[in-house]
């Protein structure tokens, strides 16, 4: 099996890595040379390919999923799918032929602690809240923020970043909708959110926050969900895992490493382009069945609301 994996940052390192660790040979580019074929007439031959990865930034990402769904490769996208509601629109009707076989980068839905949740009654629930947060000046080993997709005014900033914690929010309580949207941002990075607070409710009776944050001296990821049968206090970040009822209070083994969620995710996309059937789509994140929560990530990001007071340099000192 032969993938083609585009994007050079740590996504598709990380992505080119597993596929080899995983037995199959993957070829990784950056998208220059890949978009750079097609100008000298020396495209890369699809037909030598089984599949492909993108893990561009969502700015550049359109006409590389074009061309590929063009030749009918199986896609894995990484998360956010877009970042604006018209390319979202764009993707999923480019994608259609190859949705069923195509899979979006949303890997904490293979966490033993959300697959947990999503097979609880969780009815009772009444208030939740999500919560992600770090100091990105420690981003990523060996990378800046400075010059990373993250950093740009357009398709940057945390929300788009840290989704993930919108897409837990979504999968477990689908009838909250975006109330809200309060962003702190930066005087260096115009436009970018360091700290967004989505407020979530509507008509549904579950109502709560997704809270991320560019700023946590100490690493923070955690779901608090309180019922009137119980309550949950899941700290992801120190795999503590609390199922607290009136009858009982037990702490949970839902631990899990990060790259094993990465794999299992890229496990079910190989899956995909080996011809396998189609997975149940509970949790699974086939490109066919995330369109609305990839809709409304874009949605939020649009709504942002930036608060009259910002960020400064001397703020990182």
């Amino acid at each position: 099996m032969r993938i083609l994996v585009i994007g050079k940052g740590s996504v598709g390192e990380r992505h080119h890595r597993n596929l080899c660790t995983l037995g199959v040979e993957s070829r990784w580019l950056r998208l220059a040379e890949f978009m750079e074929s097609g100008k000298t007439g020396r495209l890369l031959d699809l037909d030598h390919y089984d599949g492909a990865v993108v893990a561009t930034a969502t700015t550049v990402r359109l006409d590389v999923i074009r061309k590929f769904a063009a030749a009918g490769l199986p896609l894995y996208i990484e998360k956010p799918l877009a970042f604006r509601p018209d390319d979202v629109r764009d993707i999923l009707t480019i994608c259609r032929g190859i949705a069923s076989r195509s899979l979006v980068g949303f890997m904490m839905r293979y966490h033993p602690a959300v697959r947990y949740l999503a097979d609880q009654d969780l009815a009772g629930v009444y208030s939740f809240a999500f919560e992600i947060g770090h100091d990105v000046r420690q981003w990523r080993p060996g990378r800046m923020f400075s010059g990373s997709y993250a950093s740009e005014s357009e398709g940057g900033g945390v929300l788009l970043d840290l989704c993930h914690e919108l897409d837990m929010a979504w999968q477990l309580f689908p009838e909250a909708r975006t109330v809200s949207v309060s962003c702190l941002g930066h005087a260096d990075w115009p436009g970018v959110d360091f700290c967004t607070r989505v407020e979530l409710g509507g008509r549904s009776r579950a109502s709560g926050t997704v809270a991320m944050d560019y700023l946590s001296p100490v690493p923070v990821r955690r779901i608090v969900l309180r019922g009137i049968d119980g309550s949950y206090d899941f700290d992801l970040a120190n795999n503590e895992f609390l199922h607290e009822t009136a009858e009982r209070r037990r702490f949970l083994p839902l631990g899990c490493e990060r790259n094993a969620m990465f794999l299992a995710a890229m496990e079910d996309f190989l899956g995909f382009v080996s011809g396998q059937p189609p997975t149940p789509v509970r949790l699974t994140p086939r490109l066919d069945h995330v369109g609305q929560v990839c809709m409304r990530i874009a949605e939020a990001w649009d709504a942002r609301q930036f608060n009259d007071c910002m960020l400064s340099s001397g703020d990182f000192r």
